[in-house]
């Protein structure tokens, strides 16, 4: 499907201020630009909209970079819907859309989406290589009718709040201080899949075996305490994210055992929300001892507090 026509199924009632990007994770500071579309759009009696793309530019652009999803496409788009946005449009990031110009990019935005403002962060540009940063943008809303309004990043600690750096504090397994960037805390979603029933059998305690896609951002290897939400119930849970090095280590799973849960989970779909970390993943010299180290997470996971 063309540009045009992924366009054209989405057009929006009446005149817009729009934003762009990939906004993954929808974090704070994505949420700061969008209020300030949404107050822009308010005094100017416009649509206020947001066009993002269902992946990342650098998956086309640079294919080998790893860019692991910190949300979902629908996760995103809910998130966004949720802020109260007017309008969201979802673009695919094709080679046809990496090779328009910003003239050619902008002179879209005011046909089919009726563009009349763009709000932006001080580092977005848009365009082939990049060419359509703020004063390029600028010199075209003069030419096709519209304002551009650049807003400075959100701070918290001297630090800018990004995507990259929440990737980062996951990878570090620091889950406890993600909301101060993310709004809330990390989840993962997925579906419950068989695993080698050794948590069960062995040790008393049978886990849920997380399937989740690939693309997705997942915290350090480590033992976390979290919060397991089944359809509309929410469950304390133990969570162990890594290789089983007690055993023979093999690929890296994500085993849950919710706390006061009876039943067959295989082919659920199950959320898990990162509380905080207990423990880093450790080889153990027999299941025995083990088992005596999940008693003692499980124990903790019982008493901490849910704030």
């Amino acid at each position: 499907m063309s540009i045009r026509d992924e366009l054209t199924k989405t057009l929006p009632a009446r005149e817009t201020v729009l934003t762009i990007g990939v906004f993954d994770g929808v974090h704070l500071g994505h949420q700061h630009l969008m209020s300030k579309l949404k107050e822009k759009s308010r005094e100017a009696g416009l649509l206020s909209g947001v066009v993002t793309f269902n992946w990342h530019p650098k998956a086309l652009l640079a294919p080998h970079a790893e860019l692991p999803y910190l949300t979902s496409m629908e996760e995103r788009i809910e998130l966004i819907q949720d802020l109260g946005v007017d309008h969201v449009v979802v673009l695919s990031f094709t080679n046809e859309l990496a090779q328009l110009t910003a003239r050619e990019f902008v002179r879209l935005l005011k046909e089919y989406l009726g563009m009349r403002r763009l709000v932006i962060g001080p580092d977005f540009a848009l365009g082939q290589r990049r060419e359509g940063n703020a004063d390029v943008l600028r010199s075209l809303g003069q030419e096709f009718d519209f304002a551009v309004d650049v807003i400075p990043p959100m701070m918290i600690g001297g630090q800018v709040v990004s995507s990259t750096a929440i990737r980062q504090g996951l990878a570090e397994g620091d889950v406890e201080n993600i909301p101060r960037m993310l709004g809330r805390r990390f989840r993962l979603s997925g579906t419950v899949v068989p695993g080698n029933h050794r948590g069960g059998k062995l040790l008393g305690f049978p886990t849920a075996n997380l399937s989740v896609p690939k693309s997705h951002v997942r915290p350090a290897d480590s033992i976390y305490f979290t919060l397991a939400h089944l359809n509309n119930a929410v469950y304390r849970a133990v969570t162990s994210i890594g290789v089983r090095p007690t055993f023979d280590p093999g690929e890296r799973t994500i085993e849950t055992y919710i706390l006061d849960f009876n039943g067959d989970l295989y082919g659920r779909e199950l959320t898990i929300e990162f509380v905080s970390r207990l423990r880093g993943e450790m080889r153990f010299e027999t299941p025995d001892a083990l088992k005596a180290q999940i008693e003692s997470d499980v124990a903790i996971a019982r008493t901490l507090a849910i704030e």
